[in-house]
């Protein structure tokens, strides 16, 4: 009991020291001397404009003068486009978008991505276009939804472009028409503002450049700016993979499937794990939930796994399911909040192998033999004290106990409890 509170207390001050950094991080309101580059490379979706509102708050909390975002995708969810754009529309820091570099495309969402920015650039060899809306699978949307959807893509792109001093006409016809154009193109309709070889050159072009930021118009100041790479973190990875329309939908499948086999045939247990799992990553992918929700739900999930292995002796699989869904639980929710691997890490470890240590404990009374009483003495071996012929005296467990034999046992030999009749044992030659 003592070893148990122990771990415990570890528990309560691993979750303590978890949360600290949030209560003595200090925001960098002082503009720094750098620009904040990030890589958005692939399909628009939650894990895309999960990274990017982390990039932004970072880029707000270490004074960075602007953020890039070199930008190569296809398209994606409509969602998770406007969750981005409104991110870029709203920015504390001067947003600059580059569709980089040479073969890339911002196709789509990419359209409106690009648009939104402060400053938009391209490189030399890209394209940008295409915006018509689809289902989430590339299909075509029914006809009368398809209307319904065209027109309000086509309204809302058209007024970002208006806000943005872009070419409306041509942002509502690559939504309408589906219409794609080059670099050069792009810079000749006022699409995008430049042509940038290189992140050098993209700095190069835009000091001194006048943007509306803020009901205001700023200058910016790119002259000698430095560097900072902000890289995708691994939960970063795994949530813009798993945001990707086809393994969400796959997601999704495994979800309903493995749910619904746990429910026709209850105690199965890893159908029920995979499904619980698999649905609340599938519901976070189509942004029906929030990265810290989806988390929080992954959290509670792993809670109720190990509290089931304490009762159910699933012979680790609950517990196993525990620890997954606890680490991407906190990856998710705790990453959100702007905490390290550093704080993560121990979390983890201490709460996992709490309830497993448990779990084991709990398992072990399981399957042990009870201790006391006559019956438990039943396949218990002993020695013969007194021959048995067909009545003699065993010692089994430090206890002197009369016991019968249907075939002679003689002092010495050992024996083997068959059956318990009251106070007498029945045995034979072990």
């Amino acid at each position: 009991m003592a070893v148990l509170k122990k771990i415990l207390r570890l528990c309560l001050l691993s979750a303590a020291l978890s949360l600290l950094p949030q209560f003595i991080a200090v925001n960098g309101f002082a503009q720094v001397r750098e620009a904040m580059i990030i890589e958005i490379d692939g399909t628009i979706g939650s894990g895309a404009s999960t990274f990017l509102t982390r990039a932004v708050k970072e880029a707000e909390n270490r004074g960075s003068a602007i953020v890039i975002i070199r930008l190569d995708t296809p398209g994606g969810l409509n969602v998770s486009m406007k969750t981005m754009v409104k991110t870029i529309l709203n920015s504390p820091v001067p947003v600059v978008v580059y569709v980089s570099p040479k073969g890339a495309s911002a196709a789509s969402a990419g359209v409106l991505i690009t648009v939104s920015a402060h400053i938009a650039a391209m490189a030399p060899g890209t394209n940008i276009g295409a915006a018509h809306p689809v289902q989430s699978d590339g299909s075509d949307i029914q006809k009368t939804m398809e209307t319904k959807v065209l027109n309000d893509m086509a309204s809302y792109g058209r007024g970002i472009a208006v806000d943005k001093g872009k070419n409306a006409d041509w942002v509502e016809k690559a939504i309408r028409e589906s219409v794609s154009i080059t670099a050069d193109e792009a810079v000749k309709n006022n699409v995008v503002d430049l042509i940038a070889t290189d992140i050098d050159d993209l700095l190069i072009q835009i000091d001194g450049r006048e943007i509306h930021f803020k009901n205001s118009t700023i200058k910016i100041d790119a002259k000698d700016l430095t560097k900072y790479f902000f890289k995708a973190r691994s939960i970063d990875k795994i949530l813009m993979l798993i945001s990707d329309p086809t393994i969400m939908t796959i997601l999704f499948s495994i979800g309903l499937l493995g749910l619904g086999v746990e429910i026709t045939h209850p105690g199965t247990i890893f159908p029920g794990i995979i499904g619980g799992i698999s649905i609340i990553l599938a519901f976070f992918s189509m942004q029906a939930l929030p990265v810290n929700y989806a988390g929080l739900l992954l959290i509670a999930l792993a809670l109720i796994l190990f509290l089931a292995e304490i009762k159910i002796a699933s012979y680790g699989l609950l517990s196993l399911g525990g620890v997954i869904a606890l680490t991407l639980g906190s990856m998710m929710f705790f990453e959100d909040l702007g905490l390290s691997y550093m704080t993560i890490i121990p979390f983890i470890l201490i709460i996992s192998g709490f309830f497993i240590f448990v779990g084991w404990l709990a398992f072990k009374s399981q399957i042990s033999k009870p201790k006391s009483g006559a019956n438990p003495l039943t396949g218990e071996t002993g020695i013969v004290k007194k021959t048995i012929a067909p009545e003699g005296m065993v010692f089994i467990h430090g206890e002197y106990w009369t016991a019968v034999s249907d075939t002679p046992l003689k002092e010495g030999e050992n024996i083997k409890v068959e059956e318990v009749k009251g106070l007498v044992l029945k045995v034979t030659k072990a």
